[in-house]
């Protein structure tokens, strides 16, 4: 007679009895939660105990709790970077084109640096699930998002890391140089081995790829359509700027006689697989069939006050069915990747567009269950039984929270951050404010004078 394997039960840990907690989905919380085995076990109610006693419990009464935020669109690399002074008054195109030749220079040392630190910011902000939209690929960095992988990886994070390409140069009515275009074969071919090498699927999944041309002024119509064939037959997601910026929508009207949202749609993309970053400038038929196709939207404030790009209309968006997240974008146009002040951003300048009604709880539900859907996850972004442990926890000691009185409130119109404790998968990736093993010195030293190299030249 065969005998079943004996099996340790899975510790159980109690998060216990935060000073508030959101759980994204209407379930109440303010008793914790218990996780064992990487997932959410339990939600607990005011005043109710855990099923089953627990090995574990983390008091966490000074600790206002939240599902891991998420990260929608995002490049690492630019935080090489930041607030530099040729751009920092400069709108989208010539900042791009301002900016194309520093980036032709990246080496694989400067990315893996550079991915480190976006990260390790993210981390350190809440963030438990990054996307990142790395399109530059230079002579010597075929490997990137090999390199970003290792990245993701080291931290303990989860990532869906999207293999962007620039198909269309300057010689060809594009905004990019020609270094840093690629053939379509090559894209393709290497978008499938990376699918085909690091791709999971289903819950608890940790690297995802996505296919990103990058956008319609930097690809052709031919790698679109490709990759939107490859990513259905292959299964995975579809991303890319899209109604960014009104240049762009010029752009699109002089090079395919089209606006955006119809070229999206003559090149395959405009699916329930699909989530644009930006997404700006559409008109009311518009957003109604982005809402009809499911197609997402990632919203980036900071970026598009920035660069002075638009408002994204994230509550006509939401209201036809776009699911809507959040994304701090590059670090060039940021200038910083912290997802909790993204929160913060997105509540103000909707509100700025909508009126003072717009609540706390609606950014915050932007920076986790809209930004897990946009990615197609249904595993991540809130609290309830089965979702993964990824958690975010905050603290309300600072001096800016001094005399604050709704604590959950209090993360946006205060100021947080900066997570005290931060779990991914039921293991804990931030303590005390710090990254477990991460030499913080040394990786700004280096990462500084990488990006002093870069702009040199």
């Amino acid at each position: 007679m065969t005998q079943t394997p004996f099996r340790t039960p899975e510790p159980r840990l109690w998060i216990r009895n935060p000073q508030a907690a959101y759980s994204a989905n209407g379930i109440e919380p303010s008793g914790g939660v218990v996780v064992s085995g990487g997932r959410i076990t339990e939600v607990l109610g005011s005043g109710e105990l855990p099923s089953a006693a627990c090995e574990e419990t983390f008091d966490a009464s000074a600790h206002v709790l939240l599902p891991g935020l998420i990260n929608t669109h995002h490049h690492f690399y630019q935080t090489l970077t930041r607030a530099w002074g040729p751009v920092a008054n400069a709108p989208l195109f010539p900042w791009l084109q301002t900016l194309y030749p520093v980036w032709a220079r990246l080496t694989p040392r400067d990315l893996e640096l550079a991915a480190t630190v976006a990260l390790a910011e993210l981390l350190l902000s809440g963030c438990t699930t990054a996307a990142d939209h790395h399109y530059l690929f230079p002579p010597g960095m075929e490997d990137a998002i090999d390199i970003e992988v290792r990245a993701v990886r080291r931290l303990g994070m989860r990532a869906t890391l999207t293999r962007g390409s620039m198909a269309l140069g300057q010689s060809d009515g594009g905004l990019p140089p020609q270094s840093t275009v690629q053939a379509a074969e090559v894209i393709l071919a290497d978008s499938e081995r990376l699918i085909g090498q690091y791709h999971e699927r289903g819950d608890g999944a940790v690297i995802q790829i996505g296919l990103a041309p990058c956008s319609p002024f930097s690809v052709t119509r031919e790698i679109m359509a490709e990759s939107a064939l490859m990513a259905e037959r292959l299964d995975v997601r579809l991303h890319t700027h899209l109604a960014e910026t009104l240049d762009e929508e010029e752009f699109c009207l002089r090079m395919f006689g089209l606006r955006t949202v119809d070229y999206l749609d003559s090149v395959g993309w405009l699916t329930d697989r699909t989530w644009l970053g930006h997404g700006i400038h559409f008109s009311d038929a518009e957003i109604a069939r982005l809402g009809a196709a499911g197609t997402a939207v990632a919203h980036c404030p900071t970026s598009n006050m920035r660069l002075a790009s638009g408002t994204a209309r994230v509550l006509e968006l939401e209201d036809a069915g776009v699911p809507v997240g959040l994304g701090v974008d590059g670090s060039a146009s940021n200038d910083a990747s912290n997802m909790i002040l993204e929160a913060r951003q997105a509540l103000y300048l909707q509100r700025l567009r909508y009126g003072a009604q717009v609540p706390v709880e609606r950014a915050l539900g932007w920076a986790t269950r809209g930004s897990a859907a946009a990615l197609g996850r249904t595993d991540l972004g809130q609290l309830a039984p089965g979702m993964q442990a990824d958690l975010a926890l905050f603290r309300l000691d600072d001096l800016r929270f001094s005399g604050s009185h709704d604590p959950l409130a209090a993360l946006l119109l205060c100021g947080a951050d900066r997570a005290d404790r931060v779990m991914v998968g039921g293991q804990w990736r931030v303590i005390d404010g710090q990254i477990p093993g991460l030499d913080v010195a040394g990786l700004i030293a280096e990462h500084s004078a990488a990006a002093r190299r870069l702009v040199a030249g």
